[in-house]
């Protein structure tokens, strides 16, 4: 084979794949059977923060996660994120403290997937009594799940002129005497009603105050890295390295790229467990990320930029890209890559695979947004990192959805 017909089969795939077949559709569905989401389920009242959570734990809009509920109970709805390649899903409740709930049906429901529960209440609503039933008979049934209750709209119990307390004080035991003395009785007095859960699993308490930008409190989210704290404390799940990715990625487009990035390589893994289907489904699904990827930065995808793309990552990457279509034989072309991908051969490849590429285009269409020059070298050096950090990432999640919380 060739150069010329590398690239194009290259290009092709990346810019027009079959993605329309009633197989690629079924082979969709089983590969996302595979790789079971980690739930969360969220226990509250109607306006007590829930979709604040979600947005503040997914970086989605307000507008976003209420189109994107799916009804699965009659008292419940889920919330997949990112909606085309999912690596979360939060599960809601509906109507508590304003109707009878039985909370059985949704326990069934989450029997084999609820990873962790989050309680939301609001620090001014004393009337908890209904969350706090539903919360004992989860843990009756489940001793071992860990809970985390998140004490929502703190500013509503600010005097007159106040501001959130920066640093943040909740984590302190006492709490410090600056927080004020309606809010410290307030929390108090709701940990006290709820009491001491039956069963062993974590209970953990972290107050925030998630608000939307235009409210005017500073900052909008207030004790979300607390909240993040406990949550990596408290379950095995690594949500925040799936949602956010490195701790020392500050900029905000490459954070909403990275569980998208992260969501279409769990799904390419699974693919590579449908022999029959993954020569059209893995192209299929990485080819949907770099149309996902180039819509979040505002970036054209066409053939033109397909070329580029293709041309700076050179032919090693190339190579190494085909060598689960085309066979190992591909990879002699060139050794070194070569020796890359045959370290990862079978399903953990496309996984890996699918993660570098989306890295890479990620900072390809970050460049090209801010109108600088793509450097080749940055761009293979992303794409090899890529691969060794979605090997980690990707395996050890795995072997977390495996394992209880």
């Amino acid at each position: 084979m060739d150069t010329t017909d590398l690239w194009r089969k290259l290009r092709d795939a990346l810019l027009d794949p079959r993605t329309d077949s009633e197989e690629l559709a079924t082979a969709l569905r089983e590969a996302r059977e595979r790789q079971p989401l980690p739930v969360i389920w969220l226990i509250g009242k109607t306006q007590a923060g829930k979709t604040s959570i979600i947005r503040a734990l997914t970086g989605s809009e307000a507008a976003e996660i209420g189109n994107g509920f799916q009804p699965c109970t009659r008292t419940s709805r889920f919330y997949d994120f990112p909606t085309e390649a999912p690596v979360v899903r939060f599960l809601d409740t509906r109507g508590l403290g304003e109707v009878a709930y039985d909370p059985a049906e949704d326990m069934r429901y989450c029997e084999s997937q609820a990873h962790l529960i989050l309680g939301v209440i609001k620090a001014a609503d004393i009337r908890q009594d209904d969350i706090f039933e539903v919360l004992r008979a989860v843990r009756r049934r489940h001793p071992e799940w860990p809970v985390l209750i998140a004490q929502t709209g703190l500013h509503e119990l600010y005097p007159p002129g106040g501001e959130h307390l920066l640093p943040y004080p909740y984590q302190q035991k006492p709490l410090p005497p600056q927080v004020p003395n309606d809010l410290a009785r307030a929390l108090a007095e709701q940990r006290q009603r709820l009491g001491q859960l039956p069963g062993s699993g974590p209970v953990r308490w972290t107050p925030v105050d998630l608000t939307p930008p235009e409210d005017g409190w500073e900052p909008a989210n207030y004790g979300l890295e607390a909240l993040w704290a406990t949550i990596e404390q408290i379950s095995s799940l690594r949500l925040q390295e799936l949602l956010r990715g490195d701790e020392e990625v500050l900029d905000a487009l490459a954070r909403a790229a990275h569980p998208h990035i992260v969501g279409h390589a769990v799904t390419a893994g699974g693919l590579g467990a449908l022999p029959l289907v993954e020569l059209i489904g893995v192209p299929a699904v990485q080819a949907k990320l770099l149309h996902v990827l180039a819509k979040l930065y505002g970036q054209s995808w066409d053939k033109r930029s397909v070329t580029e793309f293709l041309g700076l990552l050179g032919v090693g990457v190339g190579v190494g890209y085909l060598a689960r279509m085309l066979g190992r034989q591909v990879t002699k072309l060139v050794p070194i890559w070569g020796q890359t991908v045959g370290a990862m051969w079978g399903a953990t490849a496309n996984s890996a695979g699918t993660y570098a590429l989306g890295k890479a285009a990620a900072y390809y269409f970050g460049a090209r947004r801010e109108g600088g020059v793509v450097d080749p070298k940055r761009l293979r050096s992303i794409y090899v990192d890529g691969l060794k950090t979605g090997l980690s990432l990707l395996k050890s999640t795995s072997k977390d959805k495996d394992r209880p919380s």
